[in-house]
């Protein structure tokens, strides 16, 4: 096992804050590859999923609602659709035994799906629904899906956010039974994110995969259907007239840091690197979100150690044990 924390500095990548997926992409065969996109059917994730089926690359797409997954997808050649339901444990165990039996191998795995700022809403045993579908759920994914991630060249890329800025780990209360607020139950399960890559890569060590944390910037889809347009524009989201704010990314540009780093052999020796804007993110030196950057409570090991067993605990899986 690995001990070594990525350092956090550039790789000279080429691509920047405007780049697309498929300009990271270009001159890029995935032919043979077969990709997993948790929401790869809206939003940043339907552009990941259309740029990786572009490069040749197979897609699975799991969704809770398969039929409006296959919908969005339109009959995309080269996508398969399946049924998964991240807040639900059982879900996940039946998803990945399907996966498990058809005995194929999987070599990139991008954990895009998520809720933010959504009512207080309790899943499973009471926990908080954003700790338990944006973390949660893709750590008993990923560990149940552990068998089929091809040996010495997998990549594992977990969807964080600059919204890691608002919050730590709330070790004495990840749930929130003592009042609710909806950001900062988001920006937990952001910082989640970013610690289950970091110690993923860690315990995956050089045979397994190597694992990272992207945030893909700031961009308008509907994962922000839960912040109506009057917050949005109190925000500086938008304009008066309802237009992404100067800095906002298209989603093809949003797709691109998780493409890159599902990809790049920039990154083959930097594995639990935390991204943005298709390169290493630096420490952030301010608190803009839309300026990014990283918080070093994401970058702590022992942090990182301290969630991925409380992770273990209340799901009861852990294939890296």
């Amino acid at each position: 096992m690995t001990t070594k924390t990525a350092e956090q500095r550039g790789t000279g990548s080429g691509h920047g804050a405007w780049s697309t997926a498929d300009d990271v992409l270009e001159g890029v065969s995935l032919k043979g590859r077969t990709a997993l996109v948790t929401g790869g059917h809206s939003g940043l994730g339907l552009e990941t999923t259309r740029a990786l089926v572009r490069a040749g690359a197979r897609v699975l797409v799991p969704a809770r609602r398969p039929e409006a997954a296959a919908t969005a997808l339109g009959g995309l050649p080269g996508t398969e659709v399946a049924a998964l339901d991240l807040a639900d444990l059982d879900s996940v165990r039946a998803f990945a035994d399907r996966v498990l039996d058809t005995g194929r191998a999987l070599d990139l795995l991008i954990a895009g799906a998520g809720v933010m700022a959504c009512p207080e809403t309790r899943v499973g045993p009471g926990w908080e629904a954003h700790f338990a579908v944006n973390h949660l759920g893709h750590y008993a994914l990923v560990n149940r899906l552990a068998p089929a991630l091809s040996p010495g060249r997998a990549r594992v890329v977990a969807v964080a956010s600059s919204g890691h800025f608002l919050s730590d780990i709330r070790w004495a209360d990840p749930h929130f039974h003592r009042g609710y607020d909806r950001w900062l139950a988001y920006a937990q399960s952001k910082t989640a994110n970013a610690l289950f890559a970091l110690h993923l890569d860690r315990l995956a060590g050089s045979g397994g995969p190597r694992a990272f944390a992207v945030h893909p910037g700031s961009v308008l889809t509907p994962l922000q259907r839960h912040v109506p347009r009057e917050e949005q524009l109190a925000l500086g989201w938008v304009g008066a007239d309802g237009t992404p704010a100067e800095g906002f990314k298209s989603p093809a540009q949003g797709a691109a840091t998780a493409v890159w780093a599902a990809t790049s052999p920039l990154l083959a020796d930097r594995g639990g690197a935390y991204c943005q804007d298709c390169d290493v993110a630096g420490p952030a030196t301010t608190d803009d979100m839309l300026v990014g950057g990283v918080k070093p409570w994401v970058r702590d090991p022992g942090s990182a150690a301290r969630l991925w067993e409380l992770s273990a605990e209340l799901t009861g899986v852990d294939h890296f044990a």
